[in-house]
């Protein structure tokens, strides 16, 4: 009997249910999601995404990526720092992105604000996995039943939180705690998950980033 929350896709291959066997969003469960990332472009990108993705679906975002990247300079931060309000009126002209002025404008705020993270621990993936949650707030088996009862953990409200208090906006404590189970600081794939074992063996052999002085 397959577990709750885990599917079979055509391919006989067991999934976290999310997916819904749809082509992209399977690529993006069995080649990205939780998969360990410690690229600061990258994990900014993320961060933004998520916070554009508030109140709709995660695919809907997936599908608009490459035109969020070239609307926000590929999610350079430190090209995304000097845009100004022609940028902002390019971007809500933008057929290809979620055009909301409020997040738009967020994720130049958060450019500038990412600068001064790295500036303050050598890099964005320094600070964020400095969060990595410890065994005692990860549960013993990763259940559907446990992710439904955690959108949000400790560790996702502390990094809010934080953030929050530097300058960052569009970060509450769900939005964190999907970037991090994203980017791999957790591994959310549920038991019985063919990505289970492989997310377990990228986190046992990465090098976690370090907090250095920039």
């Amino acid at each position: 009997m397959t577990a709750k929350g885990i599917v079979t896709g055509d391919d006989g291959v067991l999934r976290c249910a999310w997916q819904g066997n749809v082509d992209d969003y399977r690529r993006y469960h069995d080649e990205e999601w939780g998969r360990p990332v410690t690229d600061d472009r990258r994990l900014f990108e993320k961060i933004c995404l998520e916070g554009f993705q508030s109140g709709l679906s995660w695919l809907t975002i997936l599908r608009k990526r490459e035109a969020f990247r070239a609307a926000f300079a590929g999610f350079d931060f430190d090209r995304v720092a000097t845009f100004g309000d022609a940028d902002v009126e390019r971007c809500l002209a933008d057929t290809g992105i979620v055009r909301h002025r409020g997040k738009i404008v967020s994720t130049i705020n958060n450019a500038r604000r990412a600068q001064e993270l790295r500036q303050e621990f050598g890099s964005l993936a320094g600070y964020f996995w400095s969060y990595e949650p410890g065994a005692a707030e990860r549960p013993e088996v990763v259940t559907y039943e446990a992710i439904v009862a955690n959108p949000t953990t400790p560790t996702s409200t502390r990094i809010s939180k934080d953030l929050k208090k530097r300058g960052w906006t569009f970060v509450g404590p769900t939005t964190i705690y999907a970037f991090m189970q994203a980017m791999g600081l957790v591994n959310d794939h549920i038991e019985g998950c063919h990505c289970r074992a492989v997310v377990d063996d990228l986190r046992g052999r990465l090098a976690r980033p370090a907090i250095r002085a920039a």
